[in-house]
């Protein structure tokens, strides 16, 4: 699962995904869509586009791709190019809150779930948090402007990333276009840990 603004490094071995990030450089785009897998249809319905940083060739052909989440995205139709899948989409962003009222509501919400993410983290055993601050780096900080980026906050992506959460759960939270909706069921998430990293 990729996340916007989440770092996601790769390792390249299929001759099929290496003709994919080779043409995703040449043609200058330097990004593709990642998407889970499901059974039914192949892949998901949403997924996150990654931003190609930098790729290390390796001698025998795999490369070490250093991406980083960009633009969450939904399927429109499904498609095929020389064994890689391919997708038409469209991009998702989050729907803008205009009421003060509900404005104010929201930024509370969000400062109270940022507050219990940080405590959070804070409790887990020092094993694991290392762990996460060498794959995933430091939590971002709390943004001034909660509804300046597309895809919301990054320290929402960045705590989905490393909570242990079944893919299909992570996935709801992907693809959806409210910041209250997806703050909701971080603070559910967050509960349910704390109250069992507590025992």
């Amino acid at each position: 699962m990729a996340y916007p603004t989440v770092p996601c490094p790769l390792h390249v071995f299929e001759p099929r995904y290496r003709l994919m990030i080779r043409r995703s450089m040449e043609t200058g785009t330097k990004q593709f869509g990642m998407c889970i897998s499901d059974s039914q249809n192949g892949f998901a319905d949403y997924g996150c586009m990654l931003q190609i940083r930098n790729v290390h060739f390796l001698p025998d052909g795999r490369s070490v791709v250093d991406t980083v989440g960009g633009k969450r995205f939904r399927v429109l139709r499904r498609g095929m190019k020389d064994g890689y899948c391919t997708a038409d989409i469209e991009y998702l962003e989050d729907i803008k809150v205009a009421d003060e009222d509900e404005l104010k509501k929201l930024r509370e919400l969000h400062n109270f779930v940022y507050n219990q993410a940080c405590s959070w983290f804070q409790n887990l055993r020092n094993k694991f948090r290392t762990q996460i601050l060498q794959h995933f780096g430091p939590m971002p900080d709390r943004e001034e402007n909660i509804q300046a980026m597309p895809n919301g906050p990054a320290w929402c992506w960045w705590l989905l990333a490393v909570l242990p959460v079944d893919p299909r759960y992570q996935l709801s939270v992907l693809s959806m276009m409210s910041l209250k909706d997806r703050l909701i069921k971080i603070q559910h998430i967050l509960t349910y840990f704390s109250r069992h990293q507590s025992k």
